[in-house]
């Protein structure tokens, strides 16, 4: 059975940097063999979430059907005045819609973690908090995450990075994902 990966990340800015390194990630997952779906920006402009109101539009329930059948997860962020973006903290929310499942939340899933920013502090402090989300909705944030300083590496469309070391970093990311997922079958 073939490990399931899907990515959510980016901002409202199509092909943003974060949404680049998004797909970084998920090359390295379907190099390892997964296959990949990837959620960005456009499809994360979602209703503030309600948990009284149990209506959802298209794009909620394809991001939550998604989520609830990954094997792994990537979460990429643009790093907002030094934390998550709400794009990305609202997606997230909605995860609250699978408390019910057999596997709540992120239980059971590798979760890679990926925070961009246009400085070192920024993104770090957004990888951190990616990290403890993560840890809320019992995932497990694989051991190498990512903080990507967009001053200083950028990303082509293609998804080649102009720093090798952190395109390494991405593509061993989506690997560990890959990685974890198998173990939890066997």
């Amino acid at each position: 059975m073939t490990v399931t990966v899907v990515g959510i990340g980016g901002s409202v800015r199509p092909d943003s940097q974060s949404e680049r390194a998004m797909h970084a990630v998920l090359a390295g997952a379907r190099e390892a063999g997964a296959e990949v779906r990837a959620i960005g920006g456009e499809n994360l402009v979602l209703p503030f979430y309600d948990p009284h109101f149990t209506d959802r539009t298209e794009a909620a329930r394809e991001l939550v059907a998604a989520l609830r059948g990954a094997d792994g997860v990537v979460l990429s962020s643009p790093g907002y005045h030094g934390t998550i973006s709400g794009l990305i903290k609202n997606a997230l929310d909605y995860a609250e819609d699978l408390r019910a499942d057999e596997r709540p939340y992120l239980d059971g899933r590798a979760v890679g973690c990926v925070g961009a920013a246009y400085g070192w502090q920024a993104a770090v402090t957004t990888l951190q908090a990616l990290r403890s989300v993560v840890h809320s909705l019992r995932g497990w944030p694989t051991p190498l995450g990512a903080a990507v300083n967009s001053s200083e590496a950028r990303f082509e469309p293609d998804g080649t990075c102009s720093d090798p070391k952190l395109g390494t970093t991405l593509r061993t990311i989506g690997i560990q994902l890959v990685e974890f997922a198998e173990q939890r079958r066997s």
